[in-house]
């Protein structure tokens, strides 16, 4: 079994593809924004194009409509370098779209899922999750069936061909109502011996009340996640590793903030990155900084390719 630092991708991330429709102007929320502006989006898309804009080899594993949209979003991604080759193209389901409100803290959105959630066990061949170094998902993408029982089978198949299972777990119960069936999702893909990304909204919402940053992670790790990371915004972010053993907390820097959307993404491709490189996981909780703070001061997509030393100066 091949080391995960010598496979032919560094990244298979499986989940939804999606148009996304996102507010020109800073608002409170959907109430008040007036005017979109189209991009690609879905979490699993944009980390796979991001790590490919930072020269990495990646593949995604979608499912859009067939229609004009879903060729869009496909071109779209192809376009940093991502392999598209296990993107299904669903015979009636239109592809699925969301409206995002244009904010400096965690967006408002609302989500028309058709084709999103129609991933197959098929589009996850062995031979695929062998030479990946992480395989990766989201909340989002756990939330529905059949994507979400593929997606796991995909996760235990990965776990044994020695790749590194990935979640962001970016619960919101306007996507996945049922908190408790969320829960045991979560805690089934975790068991894998998961990578976990998440916020601090992401955290309250999972769980349903605040909790401290030590209850977020042990929490997780308690259902068999091996690193949690736990970004807090402009305070910086904790990152547990070896199953809790050990922790490390990342000092956050004031920005001005043009475009939040994506930022988690941009984080986790910096991050993830860093680990390939062979990084401590300060150094990688740092990358993922510079990767989000150059999000972050950007509107829309990153440029077509990003330097990887920008991670390390």
């Amino acid at each position: 079994m091949s080391s995960i630092y010598h496979r032919t991708y560094a990244l298979v991330s499986a989940g939804e593809l999606l148009g996304d429709l996102i507010g020109t102007e800073f608002t409170q929320n959907l109430t008040d924004a007036e005017y979109f502006r189209r991009f690609q989006g879905g979490s699993p898309a944009n980390l796979a194009a991001n790590m490919a804009r930072l020269g990495h080899k990646t593949a995604l594993v979608a499912c859009v409509g067939r229609d004009n949209l879903g060729q869009y979003l496909v071109e779209k991604v192809a376009e940093t370098g991502v392999n598209t080759q296990y993107v299904a193209h669903h015979a009636y389901a239109p592809t699925s779209i969301v409206l995002v409100s244009r904010t400096k803290h965690t967006p408002d959105f609302i989500a028309y899922r058709q084709a999103d959630c129609c991933i197959e066990t098929a589009s996850m061949p062995d031979e695929l999750l062998q030479n990946a170094a992480f395989f990766h998902t989201t909340c989002f993408a756990l939330s529905l069936e059949p994507a979400r029982s593929a997606i796991l089978d995909a996760a235990k198949r990965a776990q044994a061909a020695g790749c590194v299972v990935s979640l962001d777990a970016n619960y919101a119960p306007a996507i996945w109502p049922n908190r408790a069936e969320a829960q045991q999702v979560v805690g089934d893909y975790c068991q894998h011996g998961a990578f976990v990304k998440l916020s601090e909204d992401d955290a309250e919402r999972i769980f349903g009340k605040p909790l401290s940053n030590a209850q977020i992670i042990s929490e997780l790790h308690q259902m068999g996640a091996q690193l949690v990371c736990l970004t807090l915004g402009a305070k910086g972010s904790v990152v547990s590793f070896d199953a809790g053993q050990q922790q490390v907390e990342i000092s956050g820097q004031p920005l001005e903030v043009k475009d939040a959307t994506g930022a988690g993404d941009a984080y986790w491709a910096g991050f993830l990155t860093a680990w390939l490189d062979q990084k401590p996981p300060a150094a990688c909780a740092e990358a993922g900084a510079k990767m989000a703070a150059l999000k972050i001061s950007t509107v829309g997509p990153l440029p077509p390719q990003v330097a990887k030393n920008i991670l390390y100066v």
